[in-house]
């Protein structure tokens, strides 16, 4: 499609969505009632009465409503699939021009990004689904879940240990009707209707985003940790206030095979604490006092965490002796992991 012609189909598609909020109003009123006189549009919404002549006619201008002169005028809703049917073949052969058109960009690798927009904010989440390796944590609304469901099962499949915290607790299906099971090793609900939406890849590649952002409200906004260490921040905040409020609704439980990889100290814990017998660690992390990377392994011989999550630590018995272990940013402890891999009979193989 050229260039002049793209430019009209765009115009004109524009000009046909040019809604304003006392049309969308007065549109779906119309659609509830099939018939309705001015007035009555007036009645059922906020229009004020002399808009709502001029709101009906511009429905009209566009074909989505029929008006009948009579007295008083009354409204006559029209078949959306025949008012839409001419726009959605205008829309399909736009997207097909600006498909020609399109040149992929180039995406940075910034450490941290803001982003508005909703189906970039949509997109960022696909991205860091795809992305998780070993270790995925999630806040979701039960329509994000079913958005996503199939990757979710997809990377549940391939081994990634998911975690899986649904908002708010009255929208969330039942346990016994659900998929639960082919979705997530753990699976909570929260009540709060404003519980943000997260996601965490590994401990590293992180996005937040408000509830609002995926309304298509103006509060909205969401930010990306792009595979990097202030990835953290967005799981402390998930570990700590999200997951700490919640209900548990599943869990893998003992069926918790191993050799695992964790990039959050708080979940090897957690499931060391749940199950009985002995731990091996490998850890990849860094001396807190030098800063040297470096790579430790052993018999875990001491695990702890806090009711609240807030501190979690590992004893680690080396060839070197004893060596306490932290999360990222850990100040108290000898190390401070950054990969954690736990194994039943000795200790797992680092990372290559």
């Amino acid at each position: 499609m050229a260039g002049d012609d793209l430019l009209a189909s765009l115009e004109a598609v524009s000009e046909r969505f040019n809604f304003g909020e006392y049309e969308a109003k007065a549109y779906l009123t119309i659609l509830e009632h099939g018939q309705v006189t001015a007035s009555e549009i007036a009645d059922y919404t906020d229009i004020p009465q002399p808009r709502v002549y001029d709101t009906v006619r511009s429905l009209s201008d566009i074909g989505l409503v029929e008006l009948q002169e009579s007295r008083p005028m009354k409204v006559l809703a029209l078949d959306p699939a025949e008012a839409f049917d001419d726009l959605q073949e205008s829309l399909d052969t736009l997207v097909d021009g600006l498909e020609q058109q399109y040149t992929q960009p180039a995406r940075g690798t910034e450490a941290v990004s803001l982003v508005k927009s909703r189906p970039t904010i949509l997109r960022y989440l696909s991205e860091v689904i795809d992305s998780a390796n070993y270790e995925l944590m999630l806040s979701l609304t039960p329509e994000l879940l079913e958005r996503f469901e199939s990757q979710l099962r997809r990377q549940y499949e391939e081994g990634v240990a998911i975690e899986l915290l649904i908002s708010p607790a009255a929208d969330v299906e039942d346990p016994a009707e659900s998929d639960y099971d082919d979705l997530a090793s753990t699976v909570k609900q929260r009540r709060g209707v404003t519980t943000p939406v997260v996601a965490v890849a590994d401990g590293r590649y992180s996005i937040y985003a408000t509830r609002e952002s995926l309304k298509g409200d103006t509060d909205r906004y969401g930010v990306i940790f792009d595979r990097s260490e202030l990835g953290f921040l967005v799981s402390m905040f998930m570990n700590t206030v999200l997951w700490t409020t919640a209900e548990t609704v599943r869990t893998d439980g003992e069926e918790l095979t191993f050799p695992r990889r964790y990039g959050t100290i708080r979940r090897a814990i957690a499931d060391m604490v749940d199950l009985d017998g002995e731990f091996y660690a490998t850890i990849e992390g860094r001396d807190v006092l030098t800063g040297e990377e470096l790579v430790v392994e052993g018999k875990v011989v001491d695990a702890s965490i806090t009711s609240s999550l807030e501190e979690a630590s590992l004893v680690v018995e080396t060839d070197e002796g004893r060596v306490t272990v932290g999360g990222q940013v850990a100040a108290l402890e000898d190390i401070e992991s950054f990969e954690i891999r736990i194994g039943r009979d000795s200790p797992p193989e680092p990372a290559d």
